[in-house]
């Protein structure tokens, strides 16, 4: 699935590095905590790998 938005797409990213280690799961917060806890390490990738190009900053803005 996507990332509709850079927003979401950077959220991905952030859960995506929790799943691996990188970072501290408890220091998790809001829509990145809620998509660590809910998706796979694989759709985590798909969404935090989907291109930029052409996505608004979040979900409910026009491009900018």
């Amino acid at each position: 699935m996507p990332a509709k938005s850079r927003a979401q797409q950077m959220a991905a990213g952030a859960a995506l590095a929790a799943r691996r280690g990188e970072q501290k799961a408890s220091e998790l917060e809001g829509a990145v905590r809620s998509m660590y806890d809910s998706m796979s390490e694989e759709e985590l990738e798909k969404m935090a790998s989907t291109s930029r190009e052409g996505k608004p900053r979040h979900d409910n803005q026009s491009d900018d």
